[in-house]
């Protein structure tokens, strides 16, 4: 089977397509798609607990430890330990974070359109169930992987 002729590979061409357009985007604003993306995944209003963040965004806690370093250097968010449980720490925007969240969410809203527009609505929603069933069936063969590992180590 040729590889343009596999789901992963049509799945992976479309988000590194993607990818590159919203990085295009985003450096226009001096950022990137992936700050973009933990930017549009705090709340604007109350921030985001740190444990919560990595869930969200299907990370690894140590890739997005580095990554709110940087974001902290930038100056797009601050920690807010809580007086009450120092081990809680909440991430939250400051007023540059703000503004480039505001700036990630107005280029997904472009592309969103832009797909909308152009992709009948019959076949968008296609495409979701279909990608929502992949979705399942991979999460489905994860936890049976993992099964598998957990047996193997006791053996």
């Amino acid at each position: 089977m040729r590889k343009e002729k596999t789901i992963d590979f049509q799945i992976k061409w479309a988000w590194h397509s993607i990818s590159r357009m919203y990085n295009a985007y985003a450096a226009r604003f001096d950022t990137t798609m992936a700050v973009g993306y933990v930017l549009l995944n705090i709340d604007m209003e109350n921030g985001t607990p740190a444990t919560k963040i990595a869930p969200l965004l299907g990370m690894e806690p140590r890739s997005l430890v580095r990554m709110l370093k940087n974001l902290e250097e930038k100056g797009l968010i601050k920690r807010e330990v809580s007086e009450s449980d120092k081990r809680f720490v909440r991430i939250v925007l400051t007023e540059l974070g703000k503004e480039k969240r505001e700036l990630a969410r107005e280029g997904v809203i472009s592309f969103n359109t832009m797909i909308r527009d152009k992709i009948p609505l019959e076949k968008l929603v296609t495409f979701f169930e279909v990608i929502k069933d992949i979705n399942k069936l991979v999460e489905e063969e994860n936890q049976k992987l993992k099964a598998g590992e957990t047996t193997a180590d006791l053996e």
